[in-house]
């Protein structure tokens, strides 16, 4: 009996050893890389007939690149903006989960004209973003910008890929 009661304390303390020191090896550190900017065209934005402002721009037309947007992005330039082309002309609805930046978010129409507008969307909220309106375009940019830029409705953009 005293053989088997030491038998189970040499089994107790073998596996706690060797618990122990494979806990220690699955420490792996995942490390991610920031996402950086890439220019796929220009933007210009115009107030009546008179130019307000060029930008670079990221495109977003495909299924990833719309759910994804800018997430992930700990920051962008002012003159830096991501355009999404969607596929339909209706109410366009956006949402800022894993948007670590403020935005502002300009909806556009069909014609290229601004058709409304939400400014500074706060980072991470899952709130939804409405165009109120039917919407083609949406231009993401810093929030602040549209208020700086004194943006309104009907003014227009012109992109080029």
């Amino acid at each position: 009996m005293k053989y088997l009661s030491n038998y189970y304390i040499i089994i107790v303390f073998g596996f706690s050893v060797f618990f122990v020191s494979c806990k220690g090896e699955n420490k792996t550190e995942i490390k991610t890389e920031a996402i950086s900017f890439t220019k796929e065209g220009e933007l210009s934005i115009f107030k009546k007939d008179s130019l307000l402002i060029n930008m670079d721009i990221e495109i977003a037309e495909s299924d990833y690149e719309t759910e994804t947007g800018l997430m992930y992005r700990e920051s962008m330039e002012e003159k830096q903006g991501m355009l999404f082309i969607q596929d339909k002309f209706k109410v366009q609805n956006f949402y800022m989960k894993n948007t670590q930046i403020s935005l502002d978010l300009i909806f556009i129409g069909e014609n290229l004209k601004v058709v409304s507008f939400q400014e500074n969307a706060r980072p991470f909220d899952e709130t939804s973003l409405s165009s109120q309106v039917p919407a083609k375009y949406v231009l993401e940019v810093n929030a602040g910008l549209a208020e700086k830029w004194l943006l309104e409705v009907g003014d227009s953009i012109s992109f080029t890929r």
